[in-house]
């Protein structure tokens, strides 16, 4: 078999990188043995904004521009619903929360995304005295939806492949790359935290965090909205929310743990006052990088070779920008942002 490229991974990265090939007429095959879970647990929110903070997301402008149109297309394609369009409320803690809000949304790159407008509380269920902010422009991404229907997507065309991928067997010639049964021009390494066992990446400075959410069914919040406060709050249907996320740097397993657990339910209980039950737990590992930025690159001695990762918490603003980013550079030789080319940690 004969393609322009192999990926592996199918997560955001690999998905975006993919939708990058597509649009431009490139044969692929893709290899993921669902090994990585940082994706499927994600809480696939987009928001503009840093809410600890109040600071603008780095090229957030830029990130929503090409992500939003991205996953409106592959509704279409997929026949499935992936985006959720939701306002995110910040609760504030304080009179002087309140006041930092509504100074941070003078400035030019936040005016668009802080709403002025003080929302008080009217939910008997929630303990917010002083109110919220709203942060415009926001919504959350199915993507785990996302995810399953790309790899059915990807199999009913016969292009991707559910088995590990083996980097001792790669062949690495001047002008191709040939594994297994394939001679591909490129390869481009999506794999998330998976990149720790790819010895031609492995001295990126990764970082695994791990992250669980919770799952909870509370019939009495009754809340349209995403709220952000000790932990966030996503609904779903049927009276159903997300809870999260927790941040270890230590354990590096899939596990759910009862520690993260009761880290969740006692921020949760500072928020809501109505009776809930918890659900289900998922954990996964999120592939973060010490200057919160992501990894995109060649690799110094094969050329034809690439690495797309470190996405971080905010996959699926960031995703369809960095592949971008990537392709640019591959096929067009335009030079990829400095913040995020490797290169700032090899030189």
């Amino acid at each position: 078999m004969h393609v322009d490229y192999i990926i592996v991974g199918i997560g955001l990265a690999g998905i975006s990188f993919c939708e990058q090939l597509k649009a431009n007429n490139k044969t692929f095959v893709v290899f993921d043995d669902k090994s990585q879970q940082s994706s499927v647990v994600a809480g696939g929110l987009y928001n503009p904004v840093v809410l600890k903070r109040f600071t603008s997301v780095w090229k957030s402008k830029e990130q929503l521009q090409m992500a939003l149109p991205m996953y409106a297309k592959l509704e279409k394609e997929l026949n499935v619903k992936l985006n959720y369009k939701i306002p995110v409320y910040r609760k504030f803690a304080s009179l002087e929360e309140q006041n930092d809000w509504f100074t941070a949304s003078d400035k030019l790159k936040l005016s668009e995304y802080l709403s002025v407008k003080l929302i008080k509380n009217r939910n008997k269920s929630i303990d917010a005295p002083f109110g919220f902010g709203k942060v415009l422009q926001t919504g959350r991404i199915d993507v785990k939806c996302l995810i399953d229907a790309y790899k059915k997507h990807l199999l009913k065309d016969r292009i991707f492949f559910k088995e590990a991928f083996n980097y001792d067997t790669i062949e690495i010639l001047e002008n191709v790359i040939e594994y297994e049964n394939i001679e591909a021009k490129h390869i481009v390494f999506a794999e998330g935290f998976g990149v720790d066992k790819n010895s031609f990446f492995k001295e990126l400075p990764l970082v695994p965090t791990k992250g669980e959410l919770l799952m909870i069914e509370a019939p009495d919040l009754k809340i349209d909205f995403v709220l952000k406060a000790g932990v966030f709050l996503i609904p779903l249907q049927d009276d159903l929310y997300i809870v999260g996320a927790t941040y270890n740097w230590e354990d590096t397993t899939n596990k759910t743990t009862s520690k993260a657990k009761e880290e969740l339910l006692n921020k949760l209980k500072k928020l809501i006052t109505c009776p809930f039950t918890v659900v289900n737990q998922v954990a996964g590992i999120r592939p973060t990088v010490k200057d919160r930025r992501p990894l995109v690159g060649q690799h110094a001695a094969h050329k034809n070779m690439y690495v797309l990762n470190g996405l971080g918490t905010r996959g699926v603003m960031i995703g369809p920008y960095v592949a971008h980013q990537l392709y640019n550079f591959i096929e067009n030789d335009v030079p990829i942002d400095n913040e995020v080319d490797i290169k700032r940690f090899l030189n």
